[in-house]
């Protein structure tokens, strides 16, 4: 493992805020509350902080977590006594990638790209396991796409690609949410991309060492209990390394930058006109990736 810190990440709402959480065999340890109990200097509560902080600050929390009793302490919740949220919090950037699986492309009928498709999400897009997600009343063509996440973990510009993984602070579990009719309104896919709520991200962030090869992990979604994605990353057309390249090219990629790679096929718009049922309220989608954990959310119309 390189000697570096292995950890499964994630946020939860305490008191308003997105606090550090560290998942254990026991439940969750709540950071903040552990620090309260037992003050340590140079360990972070905030899961941006603890990215941009790099290998000293994950190490420091990798030591401090291992110096603590984990069976039953006050500063460990089960995770069904918590709200989560997104596993990262404050990205600078989430650059997604379009048509990045030659079965995706297949069963959508289009070429494979020469170049990686770069588009993006906002920060309004982001929301965590388990918390609902309004269909905005613009879409009656809402769509589920499961992608493996990646989320930069150091300053780079230009990067080689047989470096771009010393770039990678962890991976995690996404969803694409997308609203395939607003998607077409223009050339631009935006307005399809980014609602409110439409990049899913966690339940964890994991960090890279727990990952030995990001381009042979499994991706499933299930939509109300029956699994419609079942590929996995060895079908991407660019593999991670070469995402990581190819838009460090463009912009500097910063410390908690967040990637979302792509979906294989099996997603709703890839079916048969007669067979396209989309999200609607009341389903529930399920998307994981394997190591990193299974992120579901249920649907609700807008009724603002």
């Amino acid at each position: 493992m390189g000697g570096e810190a292995t950890l499964k990440l994630l946020t939860f709402y305490k008191n308003g805020k997105l606090m550090l959480g560290v998942k254990i065999k026991t439940g969750i340890i709540d950071v903040e509350e552990a620090l309260n109990m037992f003050p340590e200097n140079g360990v972070v509560t905030d899961i941006m902080e603890l990215i941009e902080g790099g290998k000293g600050s994950l190490r420091r929390l990798e030591q401090f977590i291992s110096s603590l009793d984990k069976r039953g302490a006050g500063y460990v919740k089960q995770e069904s006594d918590i709200k989560f949220g997104p596993a990262v919090t404050n990205p600078s950037k989430i650059i997604c990638v379009g048509l990045n699986y030659k079965k995706h492309a297949d069963e959508t009928k289009l070429p494979y790209p020469k170049e990686p498709i770069l588009f993006n999400k906002y920060n309004n897009a982001l929301t965590g396991h388990l918390n609902e997600v309004t269909i905005p009343r613009t879409t009656e063509r809402l769509d589920f796409e499961v992608e493996l996440g990646i989320v930069i973990g150091r300053r780079g510009k230009h990067i080689p690609e047989k470096d771009a993984l010393d770039y990678v602070f962890g991976y995690c579990t996404t969803n694409d949410l997308s609203a395939r009719d607003t998607q077409k309104k223009s050339s631009q896919w935006m307005l399809g991309k980014t609602s409110d709520g439409f990049a899913p991200v966690g339940p964890y962030l994991v960090t890279k060492d727990e990952i030995d090869d990001p381009n042979a992990l499994q991706l499933t979604t299930t939509f109300n209990g029956e699994v419609c994605q079942n590929s996995n990353t060895s079908d991407m057309i660019f593999s991670c390394e070469e995402i990581i390249s190819y838009a460090s090219k463009f912009m500097t990629l910063e410390p908690g930058d967040l990637i979302m790679t792509g979906t294989p096929e099996g997603v709703i718009i890839g079916r048969p006109i007669e067979e396209r049922e989309y999200i609607k309220p009341g389903d529930t989608v399920t998307v994981e990736v394997e190591k990193l954990g299974a992120l579901t959310n249920t649907f609700v119309a807008d009724e603002e």
